[in-house]
């Protein structure tokens, strides 16, 4: 059958409209696909941890549990330091484990007594990576990753960092990296020296550090992935089991959310190829976003601003203290 005038004019009239409504469509989709993109996950390091500044050990776990359950933060990962088990962390730190693995979150070896490698024999820090775990295999929740302490995978000594490379291979345990950081571990010292020493602290200002540096960290951590791997890798967010984190881990969920990232799980984040690689950089020590960037050839600063402890140290005596000679 023939096409008749009017269902030409018909078929003319959709293609405009279709050529009219596309460029709208594709602008309209194209915030939620970059937002999407923008994937992160979180992690602690240093459980169980002693009395901070706020709360005894068993008030900062429930709260760190309550707030991200309260945020609808999904599946986070503790790395666990077993040696610290009983010293300073009161009796029940091996409760406080199981709670947040009971709470629907992941463990991890984070060593068992947390040496730095660049300065502990090979063989001694690998039976340390071993005595960990021997306490963690088994348990629920428990996955088969390593994160180095002080992020410090050999420092300059590539020979240590090469055998840590094929000791943890060999061991079926897998590099625990961190993508984005700022540095929660000193703005937590300096907030427990300060109430020590007395000094008011204003938690509306301290929760705006907290959250505000960590959002900027992981802005700045995805522009240089962009920036030298072409592509959005999924992120992981170092942080502490501070009193910090029990204190705003939830605001920090909600402005990541509202800065357009999407939180994922840990399993999520180590299932991103990113993970396979080993740059081969002057220093071992540090990010995995730095480490890239410093293989790259990107100049330094290749790190978040707020990760230079003299900075963070002087915007801390500056909006929290009022104190003088701040930057």
């Amino acid at each position: 059958m023939g096409v008749t005038p009017s269902s030409s004019r018909r078929w003319a009239d959709a293609a405009v409209l279709r050529r009219l409504l596309l460029p709208l469509l594709i602008l309209l989709l194209l915030p939620v696909q970059a937002a999407a993109q923008k994937q992160i996950a979180l992690s602690f390091d240093d459980v169980p941890r002693g009395r901070g500044a706020f709360f005894t050990p068993d008030e900062r776990m429930k709260r760190i549990v309550a707030e991200l359950e309260k945020a609808k933060a999904p599946q986070a990962v503790f790395f666990v330091v077993p040696g610290a088990i009983g010293h300073g962390d009161g009796i029940d730190g091996e409760k406080r484990i199981a709670a947040y693995v009971a709470a629907g979150h992941v463990i991890a070896n984070h060593s068992n007594s947390h040496k730095r490698l660049s300065t502990t024999d090979t063989a001694a820090y690998l039976a340390d990576i071993d005595a960990a775990e021997a306490w963690l295999k088994g348990r629920p929740g428990y996955r088969p990753w390593f994160r180095f302490p002080f992020l410090d995978e050999g420092g300059k000594d590539k020979a240590k960092r090469d055998a840590l490379r094929q000791g943890l291979a060999a061991r079926g345990l897998r590099n625990g990296y961190v993508t984005a950081e700022s540095s929660d571990w000193h703005l937590e010292n300096l907030t427990r020296e300060a109430v020590q020493a007395g000094k008011t602290i204003d938690r509306k200002a301290l929760g705006n550090l907290y959250v505000g540096w960590h959002v900027e960290a992981a802005d700045f951590a995805d522009a240089m992935m962009q920036r030298v791997t072409g592509r959005q890798p999924v992120q992981v967010m170092l942080l502490h089991e501070t009193d910090l984190a029990a204190l705003y881990i939830g605001d920090l969920v909600r402005a990541l959310r509202k800065d357009g990232w999407t939180i994922v799980s840990a399993d999520t984040a180590y299932a991103d190829p990113i993970g396979k690689l080993m740059p081969d950089v002057p220093s071992a020590q540090g990010t995995l976003t730095e480490a890239l960037a410093w293989q790259a050839g990107v100049p330094a600063p290749r790190w978040y601003r707020y990760n230079q402890t003299d900075l963070a140290t002087a915007a801390f005596r500056d909006k929290l203290l009022g104190e003088s000679g701040a930057e």
